[in-house]
């Protein structure tokens, strides 16, 4: 089985349903690494050295290990209450949100809403967004008054992998990029 797929696997443990291979996360949302590496390996070959590479070469940086690896976390993008220990940061003036065509009436009317997650997710750039946006479809970009936002005072979290988090954008800090 390729570490691409065990990889989701792991993100949906760590971030949505670790009572899959029956382990509980802390408040702060940390597993413990031998009780993950066990589970995980119920269903296929996995061990430690698979899963440092996983969190090693992963292009969203989804993971961290504490100091002496003994506990693991998905940085966020939660859908189960923990506190990731996020801190407040001041946002730049702008940030960025990417979604698929089909999801802009929703947006344009409520803002942008979390759903499932604790946090609504925000780029720093606009070529990110445009990414995220793809995996929706055809993508669209919006910009977020971010600066606006804080200073009407709305809080903005900046986790460990660069990805700027809010608990809700509403519509009127919202304009759509030109396509």
């Amino acid at each position: 089985m390729s570490l691409n797929k065990t990889s989701k696997f792991i993100s949906l443990i760590l971030r949505h349903r670790p009572e899959v291979i029956g382990i509980e996360l802390d408040e702060h949302g940390w597993a413990d690494v031998g009780e993950l590496i066990a589970g995980v390996a119920k269903s296929r070959p996995f061990d430690m050295e698979m899963l440092e590479e996983i969190v090693r070469t992963d292009s969203k940086q989804r993971y961290s290990f504490n100091e002496d690896r003994t506990l693991i976390r998905a940085n966020q993008g939660h859908s189960i209450p923990v506190d990731v220990e996020l801190e407040q940061k001041e946002p730049p003036e702008v940030l960025y949100h990417g979604t698929g065509e089909k999801f802009v009436s929703s947006i344009d009317r409520q803002g942008l809403l979390p759903k499932s997650r604790l946090y609504v997710h925000l780029s720093p750039d606009e070529a990110t967004a445009r990414n995220v946006g793809r995996r929706h479809g055809k993508p669209v970009v919006y910009e977020v008054m971010a600066g606006q936002m804080a200073r009407d005072g709305k809080a903005f979290f900046l986790s460990v992998n660069g990805v700027w988090l809010t608990k809700a954008v509403p519509a009127e800090y919202l304009k759509k990029r030109g396509q």
